[in-house]
């Protein structure tokens, strides 16, 4: 060890004491962490991480006043920790973007998936970085991380080390972890070490060793150590009094850990930055007359990845299905990570968490299922719209119109939940145009997740734009020849045909507008957006209606669980047919009298 453990206590202490000024300052956050879990992060940051090279993920966020101590003493820029839990200040759990903080943490598990995303990263660039991740018992609870931990044992990744900080303990008293989770790990194919996690030889020899495969490191804790609520479930969050903690940091203060901090920050080094992969700009496939926007994002995707670099598509098990695996695709193995396709498993949470952290090491990551399982992975979702990470979701099978697998596979509000996601590009296209700009903006992005919504079923082809752009989210698709309109539908992806159905059924006073994304739409300006929507407005979209109004008179859509059967017969049976939407429209403009 290049620091002894006499010195390590000291530094140790100086983590303790800072991390109680933030929080006593704050007047709250989680004191039990910031005691008990001091010497692990103190021997990572101390001994073995390389900040030029290795990277840290405090996966269990509530400990955030621990790390932005560690990260304030080792150097990095933080700001001032006095603001810590205050508007503008540091927030309550870590998020991407301050100085040192790897990866956007907060829900737990979630940082234990992404540090398997960064690990893969870091064996596909051919680096020699470790990737360090602290977890805490309710992360290793959580459904999320027990789907990472046994993707990371398949695919062996010997780069990564998982630091259990286990105390025994979480809010509502004993943690319900595993009875046995060493047993749980070493099946799942990590190599199992014990240590005393408030001992620095133990825990220097246990992350140390070499290993075959990921390593997981039980670090077995007090927490709150040294206060009066250590080892029970009080010291978990901010129960000791002003006086305790006042006394604790008088107690802990180390001016001599402070000096040895200030050794490790004069030899600071940033790591480089690594630019997201520029995405080559094919040209557009032919495709049949009739064919699912699945299959033209395929042929599209194709021509992308037989040229891409650091582009890593992917799918939970479904790669066929999604017409993701496509040519130009080279699987990554446990023994190979020079490819750029990942196999998943049924691991929806996983893949999302798992592509996060990719996307923090400078991948495109591009993650594929059904529209209907994008349920199992919104946590993720979520935290990559709150990073800016700018990942690419590819779900499939977008409405009632799967058939025959039933309304358990049939999603109705997705598509307005995902829409709803700040910072969330959703496209829905409708034919190869569309298709094809919703992926060069996807992988164009730098700071902004996105989804391609695609259609199973096979549709008829759509034209191009007869008035509009395609980039401004929507434009006129179909227009009649009388200059008057009285009337647009609009509608997206394989309702876009049908609308076009219904307008030659109703006359020459309605065009048909295609909105392929609706955040695009309406970030249009007043005078654009009045020239699309003319007349009467009504929306056509198998999915929940509400949403619509923002733009719509009336919605035709579905705010029911849909049906099994054939998927032609369902989309008519949930009243999405020609004749029966232009009676509707006609006895509603006779009703309102236009």
């Amino acid at each position: 060890m290049m620091i002894d453990a006499k010195n390590l206590i000291e530094m140790s202490n100086a983590v303790r004491a800072t991390a109680l000024r933030a929080l006593r300052h704050a007047k709250s956050g989680h004191v039990g962490i910031a005691l008990g879990a001091a010497d692990i992060i103190t021997m990572i940051y101390a001994v073995f991480l390389n900040p030029a090279r290795d990277r840290f993920v405090l996966s269990a966020g509530h400990g955030s006043a621990l790390l932005y101590a560690i990260l304030k003493l080792a150097g990095y820029r933080v700001g001032d920790l006095d603001s810590l839990r205050r508007l503008d200040g540091l927030p309550g759990h870590p998020e991407f973007g301050i100085d040192g903080v790897s990866a956007t943490t907060g829900p737990l598990g979630q940082g234990v998936a992404n540090a398997v995303g960064m690990a893969i990263a870091e064996k596909h660039f051919n680096s020699d970085g470790r990737i360090y991740c602290m977890a805490s018992d309710g992360d290793l609870m959580e459904g999320v991380a027990n789907e990472a931990i046994s993707f990371a044992g398949r695919y062996k990744l010997n780069n990564l080390v998982l630091l259990w900080d286990n105390n025994g303990v979480s809010i509502d008293g004993a943690a319900q972890t595993d009875i046995n989770m060493a047993a749980r790990m070493r099946a799942a194919g990590w190599d199992v070490r014990v240590a005393n996690g408030h001992d620095f030889d133990e825990m220097y020899d246990a992350i140390s060793a070499e290993s075959n495969g990921p390593v997981f490191v039980q670090c077995n804790t007090v927490i709150g150590i040294g206060s009066s609520a250590a080892g029970g479930s009080r010291a978990h969050g901010f129960d000791l009094s002003d006086a305790e903690i006042a006394s604790l940091i008088e107690d802990l203060d180390s001016v001599r850990g402070r000096e040895l901090w200030g050794m490790i920050a004069r030899t600071h080094a940033t790591p480089r930055p690594r630019k997201y992969a520029v995405a080559p700009n094919p040209l557009l496939p032919d495709v049949p007359h009739f064919a699912s926007t699945r299959e033209m994002s395929g042929a599209y995707l194709s021509r992308i990845m037989s040229r891409a670099k650091n582009i890593i598509c992917g799918s939970a098990d479904l790669g066929h299905s999604t017409n993701v695996r496509v040519d130009g695709t080279v699987p990554i193995t446990s023994n190979d990570f020079s490819g750029n396709y990942i196999n998943y498993g049924v691991r929806e949470h996983a893949m999302a968490a798992i592509m996060n952290g990719m996307a923090y090491s400078g991948l495109r990551a591009v993650g594929s299922t059904f529209l209907a399982f994008s349920d199992y992975m919104r946590g993720a979702m979520r935290l990559a719209a709150l990073a800016g990470l700018p990942v690419v979701y590819v779900l499939t099978h977008d409405s009632i119109a799967v058939g025959p697998d039933g309304p358990t596979h049939q999603p109705v509000e997705q598509l307005s939940g995902l829409r709803l996601v700040p910072n969330m590009n959703v496209f829905r296209p409708a034919n190869m145009l569309e298709v094809a700009w919703a992926w060069r903006t996807a992988l164009s992005e730098t700071s902004r997740p996105s989804c391609i919504v695609l259609s199973r079923q096979k549709i008829m082809r759509t034209g191009a734009p007869v008035w509009g752009y395609v980039d401004a989210g929507g434009y006129i698709i179909y227009k009649p020849k009388s200059s008057h309109i009285r009337m647009t539908i609009i509608a997206t992806g394989s309702e876009v045909p049908l609308a076009i159905a219904v307008a030659h059924r109703l006359g020459t006073w309605v065009q048909v507008a295609s909105i392929p994304s609706v955040a695009h739409f309406r970030a249009m300006d007043a005078e654009y957006k009045n020239h699309i929507l003319r007349g009467r407005v009504v929306a056509i979209e198998a999915a929940a209606t509400a949403p619509w109004f923002e733009f719509a008179d009336d919605v035709i859509g579905i705010d029911d669980f849909g049906l099994s059967g054939p998927g032609d017969m369902v989309y008519r049976e949930c009243g999405f047919d020609a004749d029966e939407i232009a009676a509707a429209i006609r006895t509603k403009m006779k009703n309102v009298g236009i």
